[in-house]
């Protein structure tokens, strides 16, 4: 699996829109997402096991509300699965939860982008709820993984980029507002 300091890999998906664009139907509602897409920005790359599941909307609609978030951080969000875009619009239409999501939903169908990130689930053939936080440069900063039954936190991946952007010491239970770590200062407390 691609960890902190690589750089995550290339890719080109066909996705469902965000927002009100992506419920245009068939030939309105996709758009093509890059490695290159959103340049300069942040991104937030999280995946899911498979639509029309159980606990995928919970946790994609839990990033769809912090989405305005991320963007006031300069980050964009990609949702992603193996699932086709077509089934990323007929879940979208069909469900309350994510019916308005705000996030590009990222169809890998082909399962290229997860295996080179290495979250396939051996067993299953589809991807672990992994998300990845990726800097402008194209560097993975920060990699959580969950198996296929516990969805993970969208706030904490709020409060790590928040953390990451401070380029500081952060120490545990760190948040947004509060104190860095002074390396010199706790040198000389220790004195």
């Amino acid at each position: 699996m691609l960890t902190v300091g690589d750089t995550f890999p290339a890719f080109r998906l066909t996705a469902v829109k965000g927002g009100k664009e992506g419920l245009g139907g068939p030939g309105r509602s996709f758009t093509e997402i890059t490695g290159e897409s959103d340049p300069g920005k942040w991104k937030i790359v999280f995946f899911w096991p498979k639509d029309f599941t159980f606990v995928c909307p919970t946790e994609i609609a839990a990033f769809g509300r912090l989405a305005g978030e991320f963007a006031d951080r300069d980050a964009v969000v990609y949702g992603v699965s193996t699932d086709s875009e077509f089934v990323h619009l007929n879940w979208r239409l069909h469900n309350d939860d994510i019916r308005d999501l705000p996030i590009p939903m990222l169809a890998d169908v082909k399962r290229e982008l997860s295996e080179a990130l290495g979250i396939l689930d051996r067993a299953e053939g589809v991807p672990l709820r992994a998300t990845f936080i990726v800097d402008p440069q194209g560097t993975i900063q920060w990699v959580s993984v969950y198996g296929l039954n516990v969805g993970r936190n969208p706030q904490e991946v709020l409060r790590v980029l928040d953390a990451l952007q401070t380029d500081e010491l952060c120490p545990c239970n760190w948040e947004k507002g509060k104190a860095t770590l002074d390396p010199e200062a706790l040198f000389e407390q220790a004195a």
